[in-house]
């Protein structure tokens, strides 16, 4: 998969550089899927969940979420917010 936009990842880790480790974790992997359905997204990240027409993916248990819009047909994974689970549950997506 295409991952758009690593940028997020970075202003993320730049900001909890306690935190660098998940997301770049979650990048590794998903650039080398190649995912066709939420199924498949599954068998790499077990608590994915779609919430509208995006995907929230709980990295570093449960300790962060991260928002993307994944679009299967052209293999793009596009990183929306990455939060903290506090903010997560304050601000939602």
């Amino acid at each position: 998969m295409r991952v758009i936009s690593r940028k997020t990842i970075r202003e993320f880790a730049r900001k909890h550089p306690d935190a660098a480790a998940p997301p770049d974790n979650w990048y590794r992997i998903t650039r080398r899927a190649q995912w066709n359905n939420l199924a498949e997204v599954r068998q790499d990240f077990r608590s994915a969940d779609v919430v509208g027409r995006r995907t929230v993916f709980n990295i570093h248990g449960n300790d962060y979420r991260l928002v993307a819009r994944i679009n299967y047909k052209w293999r793009r994974v596009y990183v929306l917010k990455i939060m903290t689970h506090a903010a997560y549950a304050r601000e939602g997506i």
